[in-house]
């Protein structure tokens, strides 16, 4: 999986759990703030060896969304 895609999942996870059907709804930054700190909490459990550029990538990536 790219990071690119791990982004969109999980912010697609967390608009479906708070419910929300139109990603272009004023919601939408609620969605990325918790996709955000889904990314810092994985980084937060890791080595620098462990993948942290991958997961830097994917808080990237939720970034452009």
């Amino acid at each position: 999986m790219t990071p690119k895609e791990k982004a969109k999942e999980l912010y697609c996870k967390y608009t479906d759990a708070l419910n929300i059907r139109d990603l272009q709804t004023t919601a939408n930054p609620f969605a990325k703030q918790c996709a955000l700190i889904c990314c810092d909490e994985v980084l937060g459990y890791m080595g620098a060896d462990r993948g942290t550029a991958f997961w830097n990538e994917v808080k990237q990536e939720i970034e452009k969304l």
